[in-house]
């Protein structure tokens, strides 16, 4: 059973917090946590308390299984609103300056395990691929031309 643990409207731009997410998407989590834990960057400090937050949530909804099997299930970063402001520009203009903020979303697992809508899900998906597969529609054969009389001649 999946957890999910969410952060909204964190004041960083996307990009720096999807550079992190795709650092730690898909590992285990302890090797998650590591990461996070000596990475540089300024939005790895609050990454790391979500993905510590997913898994107080996972225990929760599990009590008494093995965290040790957690992975990163899913982790998502969506652009959040942007504050917009001015700064001063020569000869009077302004430049705008778009402060970004951020949603991050993370789905932590147990390892190995499927479940079973995913794999009905996954098994209906190619039925479906191998019903509706079109059919390539047979090459019309170009109509012939009356040659003119310049051409005969």
């Amino acid at each position: 059973m999946e957890a999910v643990a969410k952060l909204n409207n964190y004041p960083t731009s996307p990009r720096k917090m999807r550079l992190l997410a795709d650092l730690i998407r898909g590992m285990k989590v302890e090797k998650a946590l590591a990461i996070l834990d000596h990475n540089p960057k300024h939005p790895a400090v609050p990454l790391r308390k979500l993905v510590i937050s997913a898994i107080s949530n996972w225990k929760a909804k599990n009590e008494g299984a093995d965290e040790n099997a957690l992975i990163v299930k899913t982790i998502m970063v969506d652009g959040a609103r942007v504050i917009k402001r001015m700064r001063p520009a020569p000869q009077g203009r302004g430049y705008r300056v778009r402060k970004r903020s951020n949603h991050v979303t993370v789905i932590v697992d147990a390892a190995g395990v499927a479940t079973e809508k995913a794999v009905k899900v996954s098994k209906t998906e190619t039925v479906k691929a191998e019903v509706e597969a079109p059919k390539a529609p047979a090459k019309k054969k170009a109509p012939a031309r009356k040659k003119t009389n310049s051409e005969t001649a």
